[in-house]
């Protein structure tokens, strides 16, 4: 047996699970709103290298956030139920390891952005990566840490316009806050299924701030979300198509109303993943919306 090589394997995969690739629904919450973005700005004609860096972008960032936030929750995790078997947790990574993969993982994401280089960009990366390193810690003073989470998961936003327009016009802030209320939703659902436990170890989240008023306010920021981007597409001039992924997205957040109504842990975290879905609509309707119409006018 190649025990060499078999103690290498174990370490690569415990490094996967701290980056969370084996659970890849970060990585689809974080690239939406990016895709959004670049279409809309690129109107609906992307540069297919940005693209590219934006995705790879994308997963090497969310993997640098995940790797941060185990490292800052590494004496909080041993004692929720969902996070107790994490490798920082558990002791399997220590904490050196982590920070020097923490910081391959931004290294890897800058040098990725080099060929699209602006100093408007570049300042935009360093936020974000802030953003990305002090998440983590919101949660032990910030009531709503959704909201928080939903500015770094939405900073993509900022800076595919940057890239594109080589400005961030109003119309790219509007689309964060869009986003920023859709992650209070869905991030809301997943602290429902940590409640409990977050309660116990005095971690804050929306789910504990809205108390009895969570479902509702889940609702209300799906609502909030949907609207803004439609009032963005009706000011850009998009079609049916568009409103009709919007129509699709919209059924999908009163499906997870079904779902999280009871509070059911379970349910809660079902309706959490299937926001996937969700992202993907809006998306769908403005690549289709824009697609159509150049081909028509084209």
């Amino acid at each position: 047996m190649n025990l060499p090589g078999k103690k290498l394997r174990e370490r690569i995969d415990l490094y996967e699970r701290l980056m969370r690739l084996d659970k890849p629904i970060g990585i689809l919450l974080l690239l939406w709103p990016t895709l959004w973005a670049l279409w809309l700005s690129a109107r609906g004609r992307p540069n297919w290298l940005v693209v590219w860096i934006f995705v790879l972008g994308t997963v090497l960032m969310r993997s640098a956030g995940c790797v941060i936030n185990d490292l800052a929750d590494r004496n909080f995790d041993p004692h929720v139920a969902r996070t107790r078997e994490r490798p920082l947790a558990a002791g399997r990574v220590s904490a050196n390891e982590a920070i020097l993969l923490f910081l391959a993982l931004v290294a890897a994401a800058f040098a990725l952005v080099l060929p699209l280089f602006s100093w408007l960009l570049a300042g935009l990366c360093v936020a974000a990566l802030f953003l990305a390193a002090s998440y983590p810690f919101s949660k032990r003073f910030l009531a709503v840490p959704q909201a928080y989470l939903g500015v770094a998961f939405g900073f993509g936003i900022p800076m595919a316009y940057a890239v594109e327009l080589g400005r961030v016009p109003l119309e790219a802030w509007w689309l964060l806050l869009a986003n920023v209320f859709w992650a209070i939703a869905y991030d809301t659902e997943y602290a429902l299924v940590d409640r409990a436990d977050d309660l116990k170890i005095g971690i804050r989240s929306s789910a504990i701030t809205f108390g009895r008023a969570d479902v509702a306010a889940v609702m209300l920021c799906y609502a909030l979300a949907l609207g803004l981007i439609a009032a963005l597409g009706y000011r850009l001039g998009l079609g049916e198509l568009f409103y009709c992924g919007l129509t699709i997205a919209a059924a999908i957040a009163a499906y997870h109303y079904t779902l999280i109504r009871e509070r059911d842990p379970q349910r809660c975290f079902t309706a959490f993943r299937h926001n996937n879905w969700l992202g993907a609509s809006v998306f769908a309707g403005i690549a289709l919306d824009f697609l159509v119409t150049s081909g028509i006018n084209g």
